[in-house]
């Protein structure tokens, strides 16, 4: 009995809200004509109402920045402060290339088959990630809630209109010397390794970096880690070197990390 009164409502639920979409507008949180298009699917519709209506966030606005595996949008919460949403798209394929990096990571030795099952344990994944480096004072977004396919964190930027990033700023020699501190603290004190840092990936605010995009990110104890910090040190340095800064070895580097006490 209780199913079916759940299925009832969830029905009259959905179809308040394709009956709102075809309009181009939501009740209560949805800014008319921004979010309501073919990211955000029925399913992820749903769970950004019910973020609306357990007070996660008061609106949604429209997205900041749109990638192969997700899209980010300009949330607000009740107190107006600015909230990033990070969707990850449950219909694209591109997730079955991340597998690598969730088996063989301890934290996650059980990994069901299927798409969607794949997606919601990567937003859990990237909230875990940050959360671990939140912790150990590494510059992160703040990690706030996570369900299904939804991220939210803090937003780095000012009224919807994100950080730069390193690949589109002036850069200094004290930035190189903060990306590898950076991957240093990463491995030293928050026990991972970002698996796809680079210039993509790391905001330059008035504070000095801020690395971002943690759904990649190992334990130390994967198979693969020390390889994937390779990867990482080479990608940075490769970019630095290219605008001119003045590089250490990528060996050196690694092995400083990796035989530090």
């Amino acid at each position: 009995m209780t199913d079916t009164i759940s299925r009832k409502l969830e029905s009259k639920i959905d179809d308040k809200l394709i009956s709102k979409s075809k309009r181009r507008e939501l009740d209560d949180g949805f800014k008319k004509g921004k979010v309501v298009n073919e990211v955000l699917d029925k399913p992820t519709v749903m769970t950004l109402y019910k973020m609306i209506t357990d007070h996660v966030i008061a609106y949604v606005n429209g997205s900041v920045s749109a990638g192969k595996e997700s899209v980010v949008f300009w949330g607000v919460a009740d107190d107006d402060t600015s909230v990033a949403l990070k969707i990850y798209l449950v219909s694209t394929s591109n997730f079955k290339k991340r597998e690598p990096y969730l088996t063989g990571d301890p934290r996650f030795r059980h990994v069901k088959k299927g798409t969607k099952n794949l997606v919601y344990l990567w937003a859990k994944k990237e909230y875990r990630n940050l959360t671990q480096c939140y912790e150990a004072g590494i510059p992160v977004p703040r990690p706030l809630y996570v369900t299904n396919n939804v991220l939210a964190m803090d937003f780095v930027g000012n009224d919807g209109a994100p950080c730069r990033a390193l690949l589109t700023s002036n850069v200094e020699q004290n930035d190189y010397e903060q990306a590898i501190s950076l991957i240093k603290d990463l491995y030293h004190k928050a026990k991972l390794v970002h698996g796809d840092f680079s210039e993509y990936n790391i905001f330059k605010t008035d504070d000095g970096l801020v690395v971002f995009d943690l759904g990649s990110a190992v334990d130390l104890r994967h198979p693969n880690s020390k390889e994937f910090l390779k990867r990482d040190i080479n990608n940075i340095t490769r970019f630095f070197k290219k605008r001119g800064m003045t590089i250490e070895d990528p060996v050196d580097i690694f092995e400083d990390i990796v035989n530090e006490l």
